[in-house]
């Protein structure tokens, strides 16, 4: 990739490859599914901890554990590379305005905003006094959708948790390894 020019004419790191709305979609789709295991895992963890009877039974504590595992899940990843398993996979990785590393505050301040994504929607289940799963689910889809769409307002297709954070998505592809003779 060519390397852009500024008004000096200094050489400055090449133009950052934004990933399309539909790749990253598929990288929070896959997200989702690798979380279900780690929920999973840390809700039986907790419940066998905390010797957890009934699923009512402690459940805002159990809330608050969940949030604080997904904390260090994607807090972490964040910091120590910039990808997420399923970041990865998608070719995708965070970075901070200025194209480095996020720093623990920045990935933390991004987790915390990225609940953007399902806030609204369950906010709109709670006012409509929304009780059933089939209605509870069409609110996330379709507070999740307008989420992404919002993105396409954005000049280089940020999400709103990136733009409010100073974090971007862009595309990174694997090193090439030299083949061996």
């Amino acid at each position: 990739m060519p390397l852009a020019q500024d008004s000096a004419d200094q050489p400055l790191a090449a133009a950052p490859n934004y990933p399309g709305l539909a790749r990253r979609m598929a990288a929070f789709i896959y997200e989702g599914v690798l979380l279900f295991g780690l929920v999973f895992i840390s809700g039986y963890l907790f419940s066998a901890l905390t010797q957890q009877r009934h699923a009512l039974q402690g459940q805002h504590a159990l809330q608050g554990f969940l949030f604080i595992v997904l904390a260090v899940y994607f807090c972490w990843f964040w910091t120590h590379g910039g990808q997420t398993v399923a970041m990865k996979a998608w070719h995708i990785r965070v970075v901070d305005a200025q194209g480095q590393a996020l720093t623990q505050g920045r990935a933390l301040a991004r987790y915390a905003l990225s609940w953007l994504w399902f806030l609204p929607a369950l906010l709109f289940g709670w006012l409509m006094d929304l009780h059933g799963a089939a209605a509870l689910f069409g609110s996330m889809i379709a507070g999740v959708l307008i989420y992404a769409a919002l993105a396409l307002l954005h000049p280089q297709r940020q999400f709103l948790h990136d733009a409010l954070c100073a974090t971007r998505l862009i595309t990174q592809l694997p090193t090439q390894r030299p083949k061996k003779r």
